[in-house]
């Protein structure tokens, strides 16, 4: 398999840091899983600026610095100096730190002015090691996400939400589908790789981040928990019927899942309603951050979809564009779409998900594209070629490739 991008290929985040430092003084808090890429995207974009730093929390010496305090990383910066551009500093895996909100704090109350500051992590540092002290209004956050299609074609974007649609390779298309949207995996392009990579990460996930960021003591049945979630990706949740198979509480089954999200394992959808309350209890749906290990060739594509959905709700919400959200539709007679995209509090668009293209338009599509207004509705077949229409030109229910569709996002 011929890889036409290369190992030192460049991401869509690149942009999105030198965007960022361009327009704000506050520091840039990069979030993601493990192995997505953070690092070696953070040293790049900080790289291409100008001066760049990087400091390393699990690297010894690195850790030394950084526990001096925010005089130590001043010095290390040099800040005493008189210098005609901010140097860049990146944080590695600074979540590990046990009061590295303080620790933050007071390095860009100090030297905001004097340095720019990128932290990475692979928990999220909204949730783990909670200090005493606020960060508000001191850093902007974006979530960073696996290989997309519309990343592969083009890592730029711009204030569009929709791009003009552009084919992808098809070898690069079915290694996407195929061995997911990790750099590594998708860049070596064999399933032995694939194997090995997706094996190994299940356990530093399950096993040692479990461990070291949290106080979970029953690693065994949080497994059985990730293991039944693998198992029934994009199917509504039942708590209880989990709580069952693996002998414990309902709250206990909930607080898992929770720590599950947190450490990117999987991620959540619920139900649309105007009524945010009522959305709020019903069950969602869970899908995981590595759809390669989807149980089958339909969830895998339902993933897929979801995954570069979550994407590009993220992307464009992080960077000030509007507030959107992934959610599924579901009414009182069971009739369903598989997604949805709320923009700023309405629907935008309507999606179900098909490997195939033979397969009919799904109703529910029209149902709820009448009842609710929404702009558009996609049935997006992973199986069909690529059609170069944009298909947001459509507003009735429509089949589309998936290799169109994706290609606009992010």
């Amino acid at each position: 398999m011929s890889m036409l991008i290369g190992q030192s290929m460049e991401r869509v985040y690149e942009n999105l840091v030198w965007e960022h430092f361009s327009e704000n003084r506050q520091m840039l808090f990069l979030m993601g899983p493990r192995q997505v890429g953070k690092t070696t995207t953070a040293r790049r974009a900080a790289s291409a600026i100008g001066e760049a730093t990087y400091l390393n929390y699990d690297d010894r010496d690195h850790r030394r610095q950084i526990l001096g305090g925010p005089a130590a990383i001043a010095a290390t910066l040099g800040l005493d100096r008189l210098r005609e551009s901010q140097p860049v500093c990146v944080l590695d895996e600074l979540h590990k730190h046990g009061r590295w909100k303080s620790l933050l704090k007071g390095l860009f109350d100090s030297y905001g002015d004097q340095a720019r500051f990128l932290i990475t992590g692979s928990a999220r540092l909204d949730v783990f090691r909670a200090g005493a002290d606020s960060l508000m209004g001191r850093y902007f956050g974006y979530r960073m996400h696996p290989l997309s299609v519309a990343e592969l074609v083009s890592p730029q974007f711009s204030d569009a939400l929709i791009r003009e649609p552009a084919a992808i390779e098809d070898h690069e298309f079915d290694a996407l589908t195929r061995l997911g949207g990790y750099p590594e995996p998708f860049l070596k392009g064999t399933d032995r790789f694939w194997r090995r990579w997706t094996r190994t990460r299940a356990r530093q996930l399950l096993r040692e981040d479990l461990r070291d960021l949290t106080q979970v003591r029953e690693v065994g049945q949080v497994e059985t928990v990730a293991e039944l979630l693998r198992q029934q990706v994009g199917q509504l949740t039942s708590y209880s019927s989990i709580s069952r198979a693996v002998g414990a509480s309902v709250d206990s089954v909930k607080r898992w899942i929770k720590i599950l999200e947190s450490l990117y394992f999987v991620f959540s959808i619920r139900p649309w309603f105007t009524n945010v309350a009522r959305s709020l209890r019903k069950e969602p749906k869970y899908f995981l951050w590595d759809w390669s290990a989807a149980p089958n060739e339909g969830a895998r594509a339902e993933n897929l979809v979801a995954s570069a959905l979550l994407k590009a709700t993220h992307l464009w919400t992080d960077r000030g564009l509007g507030d959107f959200q992934l959610c599924f539709l579901r009414d009182k007679q069971k009739h369903e779409v598989d997604l949805v995209v709320i923009r700023d509090g309405a629907p935008w668009f309507l999606v179900e998900v098909k490997h195939s293209a033979s397969s009919g338009l799904s109703p529910s599509l029209a149902r709820f594209q009448k009842q609710l207004g929404a702009p558009h509705a996609f049935q997006v077949a992973l199986d069909a070629p690529y059609v170069d229409v944009d298909c947001f030109s459509r507003t009735d229910p429509v089949i589309v490739p998936a290799r169109t569709f994706l290609s606009q996002l992010v």
